[in-house]
């Protein structure tokens, strides 16, 4: 009989799209209230992958990632998210989001993204909540590399480069 084995040690994420930056910084206070001490949060980049948030967030849009210091457990990944949609709800105005936050992790083989909305490349966490592998890993190009699924965003090489040093250190901690 096979023993169930712990997940990966892996380091919990936010990627975070927004227009106002004030609501950014209030963000992330509430974040590392919830989620222990940041890491390192990412300079803004331009966001103009798609229309789909333009009347929710307002323009122009940003894109920004934020990286907790500490090891977290993976099966914790779907309360995450649940709690991030509360977070958006408690920051939102009229209705609408002023922040869009998708919790996910990185570990030395892949970065997994959490998600409300089910698909075929989609796994269901439980609560309503699914994952998806955003990037893999490959040994032998040391890189991180998308798949068919993979939100065009995270295929940007700046953004791929981001993900490798913080794999990097990852592996200062876990090896």
């Amino acid at each position: 009989m096979r023993k169930a084995r712990f997940p990966e040690r892996a380091l919990l994420f936010m990627g975070a799209l927004y227009s106002d930056p004030e609501i950014f910084g209030r963000t992330g206070i509430i974040l590392g209230e919830h989620f222990g001490e940041i890491f390192l949060i990412s300079p803004a980049v331009p966001w103009d992958h798609s229309s789909h948030y333009r009347d929710e967030l307002g323009l122009p849009i940003n894109r920004r990632f934020i990286f907790f210091r500490n090891i977290f457990d993976t099966g914790t990944l779907a309360d995450i998210k649940l709690k991030t949609n509360e977070i958006e709800d408690a920051l939102s105005l009229d209705g609408k989001r002023r922040i869009n936050l998708d919790p996910g992790y990185i570990t030395l083989a892949k970065v997994v993204l959490a998600s409300t909305k089910n698909y075929s490349h989609r796994i269901c966490l439980g609560k309503g909540i699914y994952a998806e592998i955003t990037l893999i890993y490959r040994h032998n190009t040391k890189t991180f590399t998308p798949h068919m699924f993979t939100y065009t965003d995270y295929q940007d090489k700046e953004n791929i480069d981001l993900f490798l040093k913080i794999r990097n250190e990852l592996k200062k901690i876990v090896c």
